[in-house]
């Protein structure tokens, strides 16, 4: 009897251990076949464009070819999918990504051109203004929005200014060739008067050639200059850089400094429409990064910085920095002036310096300069952090830049339009440029804006 009760129960046992055990594996099948239905609806596929889509051709390196700064005959077109802003992140947390593209905040900041209700159309012109500017684009864009105020304060009617044509660039273009000549005249009609010519009568007129005084007020212009009017009937500004205050200033002049500056100071249609294609095949990478690298030959010939030069590279600069006449500074000590933060950064520097704030090696850049000094055998430690470096010469073919090509400042003018409209803005040296870009990002209230502390 017990010997029975015992094999029942044993049977019973393994009764219940093999439904449990079959159950058992009923849950696993049934798992992994869903772990396999789900991995198959999240596999990601790579397609890659075909030829018909691309907007670049090889031109545009991958990430691990070596890019030249030397132009090619093809046209440039894509042979890559352009990056998203996800892979740009480069697996950081999504806050340090913010940190790193998104604009900062303009603490209720916005721009302020709208004259004052006591602002009146101009008054009887007195005389004409003849302005020779001087200097690269970016001066003498500043220089012409203080001719502009200038004018104004003086009741004077402006003449379109002289651009500087024996400067460093020897530069031959004319200022409708950079500027919308037109639109110029006309934005500041209710402001000034504005000829694009003196009249035929006052060519041979006598007239008074002088510099005005630097960072000169309204009592100097008011007073003194327009004292001129007495015995001239043409003043020619032989200098337009910095003979303005910048301030304790009228708020409408200021406001009038901006309006010249910001709105009135458009480039020719050409140069509008070129950098708006460079703009669009930047951002056909997703965010990028303006970088102002002056490193050019006649920015390090001047300063006189000859870090991580050559000894033949730093005697070549010396050359050129003594045999240019309108140089006053001749000897310089480099190491003293780098001590003292004079020195543009090189291009290691700058990109020890971007990696360093965490921004990903996947970030396009681009090159906001002129022809860098020393060429490849500089740009290889930058490259190397940052293999997706471009530049103008890179983004467009040698045809779409043959217009330009042979005038630095139409040139400069299209870094111009490529640097304001970029998502992060970063320069190696605070010089005309890198201030003039700064300024419209912020007019704008758009865009990151970096500068170093050298």
């Amino acid at each position: 009897m017990k010997t029975a009760t015992v094999r029942e129960r044993k049977g019973s046992m393994q009764r219940r251990r093999t439904v449990h055990l079959g159950m058992l594996r009923r849950f696993l099948a049934a798992t992994i076949f869903s772990l396999v239905v789900t991995s198959f609806f999240f596999v990601h596929v790579h397609v890659s464009p075909s030829p018909t889509d691309h907007k670049f051709n090889d031109k545009i390196p991958s990430f691990h070819d070596l890019q030249s700064w030397t132009r090619e005959l093809a046209p440039p077109l894509l042979s890559m999918v352009p990056l998203s802003v996800s892979k740009l992140k480069d697996s950081r947390k999504d806050s340090d990504y913010e940190k790193l593209w998104k604009p900062p905040p303009n603490h209720g900041f916005i721009p302020c051109t709208k004259p004052t209700p006591n602002y009146t159309t101009p008054a009887r012109s007195r005389g004409y203004l003849s302005v020779h500017t001087n200097g690269g684009l970016n001066q003498m864009r500043t220089g012409i929005c203080d001719m502009v105020a200038i004018a104004r304060i003086i009741n004077a009617t402006l003449v379109i200014p002289e651009l500087d044509k024996k400067s460093f660039w020897h530069d031959t273009s004319i200022f409708s060739d950079i500027f919308d000549e037109e639109w110029f005249i006309s934005s500041l009609a209710n402001d000034i008067k504005i000829i694009k010519k003196l009249p035929k009568k006052l060519v041979n007129a006598t007239k008074i050639v002088m510099q005005f005084k630097s960072w000169s007020g309204m009592d100097y212009y008011e007073n003194e200059i327009a004292a001129l009017w007495d015995n001239f009937k043409v003043i020619r500004a032989s200098k337009s850089d910095s003979r303005l205050a910048n301030n304790n200033l009228p708020p409408d002049i200021q406001k009038l400094r901006c309006r010249a500056c910001y709105e009135a100071l458009r480039f020719s249609p050409q140069i509008e429409k070129m950098g708006k294609k460079l703009v669009e095949r930047m951002r056909s990478f997703g965010p990028y990064i303006a970088l102002h690298l002056r490193y050019e030959k006649d920015m390090l010939a001047f300063s006189g910085c000859t870090h991580e030069l050559s000894t033949a590279e730093a005697e070549q600069l010396r050359i050129i920095r003594e045999s240019t006449t309108y140089w006053k500074r001749k000897y310089i000590n480099p190491i003293e002036e780098r001590s003292k933060g004079f020195c543009p950064l090189t291009p290691k520097e700058v990109g020890i310096f971007l990696t360093a704030l965490g921004y990903p090696s996947k970030a396009p850049i681009y090159i906001a300069a002129g022809e860098i000094y020393g060429g490849e055998s500089h740009m290889t430690d930058l490259r190397s952090r940052y293999p997706l470096l471009m530049s103008k010469e890179k983004l467009a073919s040698i045809e779409e830049l043959e217009p330009f090509s042979s005038h630095a400042s139409q040139m400069a003018a299209l870094d111009y339009i490529v640097s304001v409209e970029s998502d992060v803005f970063v320069h190696s040296y605070p010089g005309n440029m890198a201030k003039a870009v700064e300024g419209h990002r912020r007019f704008l209230g758009s865009g990151r804006t970096i500068s170093p502390d050298r």
